[in-house]
């Protein structure tokens, strides 16, 4: 398979406990083809398809340098069999619209995990909300004087 990652910058990862990493490294040991962008790598014009600008990586033994660039190259990114969304939130403007690239590359034919649409309108620190039984007295709010009183 043919899999894009869009992620953090790959010289940011902390490969002993990046899961994005861990990832990578399996579907290498499995034989895919790996490709990597970041969110604002990722762009769209009329009438063509969503594209990233892309960076094709084979992964390294070296924990130093764990990846080697192979080339650099603009795809659309409903050629990949699957494009993985691992950017992990702040939630900015810069993740908004990477969402919503990402939500016209699915209609574009892209297969898209996560599904942009949800990692938008359920964000993973207000998940709790949904299963207030299994939680500890929790305030969500940023107002600091509700948190005082």
């Amino acid at each position: 398979m043919n899999l894009l990652f869009v992620a953090a910058p790959l010289d940011s990862f902390k490969i002993y406990k990046d899961t994005t990493f861990a990832m990578m490294r399996e579907a290498h040991r499995r034989g895919h083809r790996l490709a990597a962008c970041e969110p604002q790598d990722v762009m769209w014009q009329r009438g063509e398809p969503v594209t990233a600008h892309v960076r094709d990586i084979a992964l390294t033994a070296q924990p130093e340098t764990w990846f080697d660039v192979r080339q650099e190259r603009a795809a659309a990114l409903k050629d990949f069999d699957a494009v993985l969304m691992r950017k992990d939130p702040p939630f900015d403007s810069e993740y908004f619209y990477a969402t919503h690239l990402l939500e016209q590359a699915e209609r574009d034919g892209a297969r898209v995990f996560n599904q942009p649409g949800a990692l938008r309108d359920h964000p993973e620190k207000l998940a709790i909300m949904e299963f207030p039984q299994f939680i500890g007295p929790t305030l969500v709010t940023r107002d600091a004087r509700d948190i005082q009183r």
